[in-house]
């Protein structure tokens, strides 16, 4: 009997000792991220701003009649599309490109669909004479931005003032520090080689900024999402910010920045964001520093873990050149009550707190 009380006092002992350690593991966890990025097309709020030529986008305007309700519709339409990527749980962060106005986040994050989100939002105020400027929507509860800045791009006589780039800094839940750069290049209105030098511009300012992120940081956490207007294989992606596929895990470099869509675009002729004369191409962009991309990291995601959202309230038949293509809000001016002319991308990150 001595025996056996002694024994259940010892396991007692062993279990008190490592009960403390038992919790500890519980309390840490992992949490998925999702994050996206979207051309909108033309998301215009229905009021006149006497500084930019916003008059298409007017209910009083001759060729869009851009009124109320369809501005309200097409709130709906980007609610529904941000709502679909998440699958059942909104993403985390939303990088918007082709917004004009406060007006129109406020809108979207409180008079749509997503006003159950408790997104909030931050945007540029930019030259573009259009007005139109990029944004994030971001969840504080997963990312809290410590700092934000509008990176404006020189004009020029032959380059017009154009979008600036949004850098927010934000703290996870884990207490690392993420970088987010968005960014919409200039158009090829004009000619691809013409307006080339344009986006190469554009490219050379954001790699300034996101090489003076890696020198900071010490574990830099980088992640770039737009539409650049160009290709992966164009050189303001694949010269000026060295974007290129992720090689196997074991080459890759922390500081390096890989293109998560690329080899995926490179390797199937359907895979797009954008649909131009019959094919389907890659302008936006979903591109990450290599720390991203260590199996170990805190904040991880992969290749296999990126793509883009072909929901298919999202398409429509294409009747000229065959198949299917983005169901836009207009086809010149002729109004179609759709979404966009771009489909969004998305990746999913893992975070480890």
């Amino acid at each position: 009997m001595g025996k056996y009380k002694f024994f259940i006092i010892g396991a007692l002992c062993f279990f008190l000792y490592f009960l403390p350690r038992t919790n500890a593991a519980a309390e840490r966890g992992t949490q998925n991220m999702r994050v996206m990025c979207y051309n909108m097309e033309n998301l215009f709020d229905c009021i006149d701003d006497p500084e930019k030529d916003d008059d298409e986008f007017l209910p009083e305007s001759s060729t869009r009649h851009w009124t109320y309700k369809r501005y309200h519709e097409k709130l709906d339409h980007i609610a529904r599309t941000i709502a679909g990527v998440g699958d059942g749980q909104f993403p985390a962060i939303v990088a918007c490109c082709e917004i004009e106005s406060d007006t129109c986040m406020y809108d979207l994050t409180r008079r749509s669909l997503l006003r159950t989100a408790d997104y909030r939002y931050i945007k540029t105020s930019s030259p573009d004479k259009r007005g139109i400027n990029v944004a994030i929507l971001y969840q504080r509860r997963l990312f809290k931005p410590v700092k934000q800045e509008s990176i404006r791009i020189a004009s020029s006589k032959n380059f017009k003032p154009t979008r600036d780039i949004l850098h927010v800094a934000g703290e996870l839940i884990n207490g690392d520090t993420l970088d987010v750069f968005v960014c919409h290049a200039p158009s090829r209105n004009g000619g691809e080689k013409e307006t080339e030098p344009n986006r190469l511009a554009v490219a050379r300012k954001l790699k300034q900024s996101v090489d003076e992120v890696m020198k900071t940081r010490e574990t830099p956490q980088v992640i770039i999402m737009g539409d650049f207007n160009d290709y992966p294989d164009n050189r303001s992606i694949r010269e000026v910010l060295s974007a290129v596929s992720p090689p196997s895990t074991n080459k890759v470099k922390p500081n390096r920045l890989y293109h998560l869509l690329a080899a995926h675009a490179k390797e199937d002729r359907t895979f797009g964001s954008y649909k131009y004369k019959g094919t389907w191409g890659l302008l936006d962009h979903l591109i990450v520093s290599g720390t991203l991309l260590n199996e170990k990291g805190r904040l991880r995601t992969s290749e296999e873990q990126a793509t883009v959202y072909k929901g298919k309230f999202l398409l429509t038949e294409d009747k000229k050149y065959g198949g299917e293509q983005p169901f836009r809000t207009f086809i010149g001016t002729k109004y179609q009550n759709g979404y966009s002319d771009h489909l969004p991308i998305y990746a999913d990150f893992t975070l480890l707190y």
